[in-house]
């Protein structure tokens, strides 16, 4: 089953509530706090995340983080990299050819051309993209 970590989700999460209001700084405390996550782990993913380029942090009493880049210009799948590393499907990869099967595998091909396909649409997808989901949601309810 494809299933990303918890620690993608909590990423996703905080990176979307940064995209939400990119002109406001946010603390792990708030974000931890709006969505229930436990603060020390957050804390980590965030610090991850500044790491690898997606977020900046700001220290001080107006500090916290903030996207390091437009919303637009993050993908989610640099997010879901960024916390677990790459997407696989199979045991196997182009890198990795220690499975046994690995020579007569029948679906390896068929399958790592599936994930291709997922990770292009992850790529594709922006941080932006989901903040319109939130944005329209929200709409749609005010109009109900």
């Amino acid at each position: 089953m494809l299933r990303f970590s918890k620690r993608a989700d909590y990423a996703l999460m905080a990176m979307k509530h940064l995209a939400i209001e990119p002109a406001r700084h946010a603390s792990a405390r708030s974000i931890a706090q709006c969505y229930r996550i436990p603060l020390e782990l957050l804390a980590k993913i965030l610090q991850r995340l500044v790491r690898k380029g997606l977020l900046r942090s700001r220290h001080g009493i107006r500090g916290g983080y903030e996207l390091a880049r437009k919303p637009s210009a993050i993908s989610v799948l640099e997010v879901i990299q960024a916390i677990d590393g790459p997407l696989t499907l199979t045991t196997c990869s182009p890198e990795n050819h220690r499975c046994a099967q690995f020579r007569s595998c029948c679906v390896r091909d068929p399958l790592w051309q599936i994930r291709d396909r997922i990770t292009q649409t992850l790529r594709e997808l922006s941080m932006f993209d989901l903040t319109m989901e939130t944005l329209s949601g929200d709409a749609a309810s005010v109009h109900d």
